[in-house]
């Protein structure tokens, strides 16, 4: 299904290709046979070990990366046959979600889709750097939304379903279509609004139940309104309360969380949404008629922060990203949100040697994927200077993140990795294959524009 980028040499031309071998020394094409008892493995017991071992070894192994399961289960017939198989069950099991992979942007108007790209396409692990490739010919007719713990938010251009895709297994979960949230407003405000109202997901979280049945929830940043559906139900639901369309929300283990502030000066509050409690298949429909409002969860107290404000993940925490007062200088202040919740108003110095890539969404990027990424540093385009930085939070400076200013000039191509991690915070350059700063802001689909507009 995926395959690796490696470094590889060019094909060879045929007329090369046949000097080569001619000037290669012979050898034989068939290695000569070893006796079974001569192997190196015969005597081996890697091959021979417990099912009940080599499970437990499976498990333990998938807590790092799903690739990782997926090569231990191709070392030998006895391996894959001992361990659990990601297909078919990818979805429903959290444990195979390919966290830490994210659809990496190839520029050139290369979008998810294109005839050039052969039907693959490329991801990045955000934690080691590796990048690999899926073949994904379901692009032809969908384009990507969002994309929550790596599985894919897809919408398929002919009835705007909404499916959630694994990119390296294939399992596909169906939701209902968005056009069915344009019913549940008034006749005046279907004219109003635009689809693009509908089509700009900024936050989706979903939980699948021991039968299968898949609930999501997806925040519409335009519309200012959270819907929910399942995978048994014909239409969204949308909520009868709005949430603040200032900052975006995120989601995280299941749950959406938004930023509110009434004023300037006022205290920034924190909500979570919750997905509503699932009962017996027959009370699916009642239950999903109320989405509980967003509870507070806890305050920042006014003044330590100053906006723009952004909630992002890192090692399974919450993180509170704010700009600090400064004349001299433009400072960036972390906090934890377990830190706020116990009443503990410290900026944190350190976030476990990765760096956060701020803009429209926040990603959590290993200093090991790219030589220029600063370890706990915060990557964001400076507001003052006019170019990608990176702030480093315990000696609180300012450093360029790779060569070339963005001040009165785009940046050349082919551009640094950097830049294409940095699209991945777009969710409206993410999937059209554009690269921020190497054109507008403002894309349009060059295919089928009608019916992507807003994604």
């Amino acid at each position: 299904m995926f395959h690796y980028a490696i470094n590889s040499p060019p094909p060879l031309g045929r007329g090369r290709a046949q000097r080569q071998r001619q000037q290669a020394p012979r050898r034989s094409a068939i290695p000569a046979a070893t006796p079974e008892s001569e192997s190196p493995y015969a005597s081996s017991s890697w091959a021979s070990l417990a099912e009940d071992l080599l499970d437990l070894i499976g498990w333990r192994v998938l807590t790092g990366d799903l690739l990782d399961y997926v090569r231990l289960r191709a070392a030998c017939r006895q391996w894959r046959s001992s361990t659990v198989s990601p297909g078919g069950r990818s979805l429903h099991d959290p444990r195979f979600y390919p966290r830490r992979w994210m659809l990496l942007p190839e520029g050139h108007g290369l979008h998810p889709g294109h005839t050039r790209l052969h039907g693959y396409i490329r991801f990045i692990n955000l934690s080691t750097g590796a990048i690999v490739r899926s073949n994904l010919p379901i692009f032809s007719d969908h384009c990507v939304l969002d994309s929550v713990d790596g599985i894919l938010v897809l919408k398929r251009d002919h009835d705007t379903a909404v499916r959630l895709l694994h990119p390296f297994t294939g399992d596909i979960a169906d939701l209902p279509p968005l056009a069915s949230l344009r019913t549940m407003l008034t006749p005046g405000q279907q004219q109003i609004l635009d689809w693009s109202f509908f089509r700009t997901i900024c936050a989706t979280s979903f939980t699948v139940s021991a039968d299968g049945v898949v609930t999501a929830m997806i925040a519409l940043f335009y519309l200012g309104r959270v819907a929910c559906a399942t995978s048994m139900d014909q239409q969204w639901r949308l909520s009868t309360w709005s949430v603040s369309k200032s900052w975006r929300p995120m989601s995280f283990q299941g749950k959406i969380y938004t930023l509110h502030c009434d004023t300037l000066d006022s205290e920034l509050q924190i909500s979570q949404i919750d997905l509503p409690g699932l009962g017996e298949k027959e009370d699916f429909g009642d239950l999903l008629c109320y989405l509980p409002e967003p509870k507070l969860i806890a305050t920042f107290p006014a003044g330590r922060l100053h906006m723009p404000y952004h909630l992002g993940e890192c090692d399974s925490e919450i993180m509170l990203i704010g700009r600090e007062e400064c004349r001299l200088s433009f400072h960036i202040g972390v906090y934890r949100v377990a830190d706020i919740l116990a009443d503990k108003i410290t900026p944190v110095t350190s976030i476990g040697g990765n760096a956060l890539f701020v803009e429209d969404r926040v990603l959590s990027v290993s200093s090991r994927v790219h030589p220029t990424i600063v370890a706990d540093a915060i990557v964001l385009l400076h507001q003052k200077e006019v170019y990608l930085g990176q702030y480093h939070l315990a000696s609180r400076t300012w450093l360029p993140t790779a060569d070339g200013g963005l001040k009165g000039a785009s940046v050349p191509s082919p551009c640094s990795l950097i830049y294409h991690i940095f699209t991945c915070c777009y969710r409206i350059l993410w999937n059209k294959g554009q690269i921020l700063f190497q054109g507008t802001l403002q894309p349009i689909w060059r295919v089928k524009r009608k019916g992507r507009l807003g994604c």
